[in-house]
Formats: structure tokens, sequence, C-alpha cells
């Protein structure tokens, strides 16, 4: 999946989860299993999590295109190419380091530093950077966001970090293209399937409420 169908794809569904701590391949595919049924489409493993490059590989198996399939908190080059060497959707980091991003946007994949900062912001857009992640947005507020996105409006934002429905919607409204959610939507990877679907169903209907075509 090259950077624009990735891209596509995020911003359409406005929603990624992510995976972090116990979710090998199995947990993996069972929460993914659960959040596809209710049109979340876009899952995110990271490295700091049990067998990561492997869950990512059994998910793209799994479901080919129909899914976006990336990996997370890379904080090297050396850990995004062993993702994109397993063949990442896209890579997700939780700073701006400009090695990680040259190293996806060499390959043609979707890359999203994690920026705090408007300079940080800049500074990605300026390599090429489609897609920026702000982080961690759920303890700065929503209205931090508004004060970053009214001079960046040309730039997309996912917005990460302690998220849940409530300020997933209202960062929405407020302009982002997508929001990036762990733990509020999958859970420690012990949860069952109706509760997965309980909370993305919760998610799905937020985010929609937002406005705007999913």
């Amino acid at each position: 999946m090259n950077a624009e169908t990735a891209l596509r794809l995020i911003t359409s569904t406005r929603i990624v989860a992510g995976m972090r701590g116990d979710f090998p391949p199995e947990t993996a595919l069972r929460t993914s299993q659960a959040l596809m049924g209710e049109g979340i489409r876009c899952f995110e493993l990271l490295m700091n999590s049990q067998q990561p490059i492997a869950a990512m590989r059994a998910l793209k198996a799994e479901y080919g295109d129909e899914a976006c399939v990336g990996m997370g908190t890379a904080l090297s080059e050396a850990q995004a190419n062993e993702a994109l060497d397993a063949g990442a959707d896209f890579i997700v980091s939780p700073a701006f380091q400009p090695e990680v991003v040259g190293a996806a946007l060499d390959r043609d994949v979707l890359v999203a530093p994690g920026v705090a900062t408007a300079t940080e912001a800049v500074m990605a857009w300026q390599m090429g950077v489609p897609l920026l992640k702000l982080f961690p947005i759920g303890a700065l507020g929503v209205d931090y966001f508004a004060a970053i996105f009214g001079p960046l409006g040309h730039m997309r934002f996912m917005c990460n970090g302690a998220m849940n429905d409530q300020n997933a919607r209202e960062l929405i409204q407020a302009g982002a293209v997508a929001v990036g959610m762990g733990g509020w939507l999958v859970g420690d990877g012990s949860w069952g399937k109706s509760r997965l679907r309980s909370r993305a169903r919760i998610l799905v209907n937020a985010v929609a409420g937002a406005g705007g075509d999913l």
C-alpha cells in the first residue's frame, strides 16, 4: 500500500486503533476482527509491545488491502526500516525524527511523526510529511490543538494521546482529520469481542457525529 492510499484510508475512516502491550498475533487478530465489524479498518501495532512485527504481518495476511496496517513507536531509523521491511503500510512515531521520516518517504510509505509544537509541525511538513501526529493532545486539550491549527490549517493532523470518545469528537470538529485510539478503544489485550465492539460503536458514532463524511 503506497502512501497516498494509506492516507486516503486513514482520513476517510478517521480512526486508527493502536495496540500497545499484550497484543501478540492471535490477540491482535481477535481485536481487529471485532473492530473491522464496526467499520474501523486502520490498525497500528507498536514496537514496544509483544511480537509487534509478527502481529502486523498476521493482520496484513488476514486483510490484505481491506485494512491499513502500520507500525507505531518507531524510535529510530533501524526500527522504521525493520517495520518497512516487514511490509508496514505506515509508520508512526511519538517524536519528529528526520531520519525516521526519511526512511519512510524514501519508500513511498506514509509516515506520521509526533509533533507537539508549531515549530516541529512546520519542520516535518517541509520535509514532505502529509500527516502529522499531534501528541500527546489528550493531556494538552482541544484548545491547544485549536491554537496550533489556527495558523497551520493547511496541514493535516491526527490527534493521539489520552483519547476517548468525547475528545475524539471535539478534535475532529476542531479540524483534525483522524484520531489515534489506544487503551480506551482496545483495552489491554484481555477484552472480549463484545466489549471491543461496544467501544468501537461508541467511537464510530462519536466521530460520525462530528460532521463530514466517513
